[in-house]
């Protein structure tokens, strides 16, 4: 899989890019991901990339131009890959598990940081295909929001974890829409009074999976409450002519249209 971040600050993906499960990506040549500076598209001496916004207002906002033609060195004018060009903002689409897997099975994908006030309007209308948000809260720029996408999306590629039942057994599910995992425990069994769970201890496998997925769902219900699977509909709530609920997002819509 191939990433291109487009980013002002390089340089805050150097150490990332070689620790951990990214790292472990990158050396297995599971994943290239290089950076692209929009400064590197300017014309004037300075270097200049913001400006302030038409209408006045408080605050600097990204131009157009470096921008775009960052994104355009990488996709190619119009992007005729069709190449999913994600923007990361708070004004985005919140990112899920789900997306997660779709962005894992992409052979490429270009992030776009923001920073400052926010982007030129038009940036969103040339390239952008997707926007997406880490979270209800306001970054100082998208660098950081694209470190937490890039470890959720590589970790799901195949052979990066040393064990591939790991990311399928973790909160949020395989689909991607399950609810959250169970607590686990380790040596030793008994620390400042706190026992752990005697079923653990039994051996017996199946009762250790049933007071798992007994566990996953209290937790859900307690804790994410919006996660946990709705009761069935009664008859009555049951009427034709119902639309069916929509379909899970696709990596289709990951590109923009047309």
């Amino acid at each position: 899989m191939r990433v291109d971040i487009v980013t002002l600050f390089p340089e805050f993906f150097s150490v990332p890019l070689c620790t951990g499960v990214v790292g472990r990506a990158v050396q297995q040549g599971r994943a290239r991901i290089g950076c692209v500076n929009p400064r590197d598209f300017t014309t004037d001496r300075h270097r200049t990339v913001d400006d302030y916004p038409y209408g006045g207002g408080p605050g600097m906002v990204l131009k157009a131009p470096p921008l775009v033609e960052a994104v355009e060195s990488l996709v190619g004018p119009g992007n005729p890959g069709q190449v999913p060009v994600v923007l990361l903002s708070p004004q985005g689409e919140r990112f899920t598990q789900t997306m997660a897997r779709e962005m894992a099975a992409l052979p490429r994908l270009v992030i776009v940081c923001g920073r400052y006030k926010g982007i030129d309007e038009r940036v969103r209308e040339l390239v952008v295909t997707r926007e997406i948000s880490v979270g209800d809260y306001v970054l100082s720029g998208g660098e950081p929001a694209a470190l937490a996408v890039l470890d959720a999306v590589l970790r799901l590629l195949p052979g990066v974890l040393g064990d591939e039942e790991s990311a399928e057994t973790d909160s949020f599910g395989i689909d991607g829409t399950s609810g959250l995992d169970c607590g686990y425990y380790t040596r030793p069994a008994a620390y400042r009074g706190l026992q752990v769970p005697e079923v653990l201890l039994s051996g017996h496998h199946a009762r250790i999976e049933a007071w798992r997925r007994a566990e996953a769902a209290e937790r859900t219900r307690t804790r994410r409450p919006e996660l946990a699977a709705p009761e069935p509909p009664t008859a009555s709530q049951q009427t034709a002519g119902n639309p069916p609920p929509p379909p899970d997002s696709d990596p289709a819509t990951w590109r923009k249209a047309g």
